[in-house]
Formats: structure tokens, sequence, C-alpha cells
């Protein structure tokens, strides 16, 4: 039988540009071999996570330039602390329970770090969160 760990694990994308050098610090490595994965695997869900933040908040985002969609994508994400945490649990629930015990070593860190690269992704990703017209 196989432990939660393994099949989490197994179910991880292997990001091919990833590279690890012994010079690397530990927040980098962690960010490289967990996080990076971990908000790969979980891509279609922070979209339509974000989109869901967009519809509760009166749709005000799609009255916006660009420039200012992408401002509301980082405010939004570094701002509202429930949906932040939201958002890092996410991310947490699928940690192995060794990455948890690092995690919580330096958990102020790499929550910059996460959320970092939550933002990165959703806004580079940007026109998925434009809303579906119903077909005539």
């Amino acid at each position: 039988m196989t432990t939660r760990d393994e099949q989490l694990l197994a179910i991880r994308p292997i990001i091919s540009s990833i590279k690890i050098s012994n010079n690397m610090s530990t927040d980098e490595r962690f960010q490289n071999l967990t996080l990076r994965p971990i908000i790969k695997l979980q891509n279609d869900l922070f979209v339509e996570v974000f989109k869901n933040y967009i519809s509760k908040h009166k749709n005000v985002f799609y009255e916006l330039t660009l420039d200012k969609r992408m401002h509301y994508i980082d405010n939004a994400i570094h701002k509202d602390i429930k949906f932040r945490n939201a958002l890092k649990g996410i991310i947490i629930g699928l940690f192995t329970i060794e990455e948890y015990k690092l995690y919580i070593t330096n958990s102020s860190a790499l929550n910059k770090r996460m959320m970092n690269l939550v933002i990165q992704r959703i806004q580079s990703q940007i026109q998925l969160l434009e809303p579906v017209l119903a077909e005539v």
C-alpha cells in the first residue's frame, strides 16, 4: 500500500526547466522542488478560484484596463487575507509531512514565494479570466 506522501509526490508534474544546484538556498530549493510543481498541478483550480473571487466582488475586474487588472490580481492576493489564506491552503494541503515540517521552519518567507508564484501564474493567464459569453 502506498502512503499519502508517495501518492502526493506521484501526481505532481515534472518541470523539466527546474535546475537544482548545491549553492541554492533552502527556500529556493523548496520553491523549485515543492511549490512550483504543486502550483502547476493546481493551476486550473487557481483560475477558477480567482474567477469566483471576481464574481464575489461584483465583477469590477472586467471594467478595468489590462494594467489595472494586473494590479487587481496582485492586490487581491496580497491584501485580502482570507483569500490569501485560502490560496495557501490549496497549496499546503498537498505538502508531504516532511515538506510541511520544512515549511513551518520558515513559513513567512515561503508564503511570500508561494503568493508571488500564484500571482505570476494568474497574471500570465489573464485571458482565461474573461467571462465566457453564452452561445446563441
